[in-house]
């Protein structure tokens, strides 16, 4: 384990997204004497709601801008004097990369060595300085039934959007070996709370619920998926931001298998609990779906690397976590109404409306 880093003004790419935003929520919470500066071009996936409760922090700003902007980037780096980057800004849906994969290497790709290029000018004026790359378990590959990811597992990407993330976690690692550049890489499992897209799975199936809609389900539904509270992640990144060893890549996970079919009924059952629906009524409306190409059979993610070297272990039961995230979606209807409108509704009819 490397000495505590303690840095005193950080640059949050993506930091309107899903993650990225919890992640502000927590370190502006535990690191009040810390500037937060955070770099995110809002696609449709960012949403500055998410982080209203910040907004008039005065240790934080947002800055609208793209990754792949070099001289922007080397500007924030520079004016505010930043001596750690988080790096959360990707595309990553992966059926979005399916249907174009252009974006993807655009983002994630050149994004990332766009950002490692100016770290590494910047990190010669500063006297200390980390990069953390956030990555994805889907990096490795698909499991079979039985073995866990290692920090060791061979990259076997099946995806354009794991193939885009497995190329970015190489770069962090060659401007590592070859810059010495103070890089960190972690590996996370599917994620799950407040302000999470609706495409994706959990909130998918809630949004529909609500709605009366099909629930959609890839396939024969028995892919298995490691699930992380995304507090629970954020608490890791900050802990391995700190705490890590540069140039060591940490898995992160939940240590909490599902099969994806399991994880819709178990939120149909606790969804018809809430709107006072008879048992089993949203369950009729699951609906199987055309299985999408590549797609991996099972994640799961060993975290026992984090744990034993920094400490770090989920705090969040699944029980706990999945009825919370149900709660706060049913109490922020108005969050999801205008992210699920217009353009997403067009991008959800072209996916699953002829399968």
């Amino acid at each position: 384990m490397s000495d505590t880093f303690t840095p005193a003004s950080v640059l949050v790419t993506g930091g309107a997204g899903f993650i990225g935003s919890n992640f502000i929520h927590h370190f502006l919470a535990g690191n009040p004497g810390c500037r937060v500066v955070n770099l995110d071009i809002l696609t449709y996936a960012g949403n500055l709601k998410n982080l209203t409760a910040v907004q008039d922090n005065p240790n934080y700003r947002f800055v609208r801008g793209d990754i792949c902007d070099a001289p922007l980037v080397a500007t924030l780096l520079d004016e505010e004097r930043i001596d750690a980057v988080v790096h959360f800004a990707a595309e990553s849906h992966v059926d979005r990369s399916i249907t174009g994969p252009e974006i993807f290497v655009r983002t994630n790709v050149l994004g990332t060595q766009t950002l490692l290029e100016a770290s590494r000018k910047h990190a010669e004026k500063v006297s200390n300085f980390r990069f953390l790359q956030v990555s994805t378990d889907e990096v490795y590959g698909s499991l079979g039934p039985v073995g866990y990811f290692t920090e060791e597992t061979p990259l076997a990407p099946n995806s354009p959007y794991s193939a885009s993330k497995a190329g970015a976690d190489l770069l962090v690692r060659a401007y590592f070996e070859t810059f010495r550049l103070p890089t960190l890489n972690t590996r996370c499992s599917n994620n799950y709370g407040p302000y999470h897209f609706p495409e994706k799975l959990i909130p998918l199936m809630i949004h529909n619920i609500l709605q009366r809609h099909p629930l959609p389900v890839y396939g024969d539904g028995l892919n298995v998926r490691d699930w992380l509270h995304v507090k629970d992640h954020s608490a890791a990144i900050e802990r391995v931001l700190k705490k890590g060893t540069p140039g060591e890549v940490f898995n992160i996970g939940g240590n909490n298998e599902w099969k994806n079919i399991d994880i819709v009924k178990l939120v149909c059952d606790l969804m018809d609990e809430r709107l006072g629906r008879f048992p089993g009524e949203s369950r009729q409306l699951i609906t199987y779906v055309k299985d999408r190409p590549g797609h991996d059979r099972r994640y799961a993610i060993d975290a026992s690397k984090l744990k034993r070297e920094l400490g770090w272990e989920p705090s969040y039961t699944f029980e706990r976590g999945i009825a919370e995230t149900i709660d706060w979606y049913l109490a922020n209807q108005g969050w999801v109404a205008e992210v699920a409108s217009g353009a997403y509704r067009e991008y959800y009819q072209a996916q699953y409306g002829n399968r």
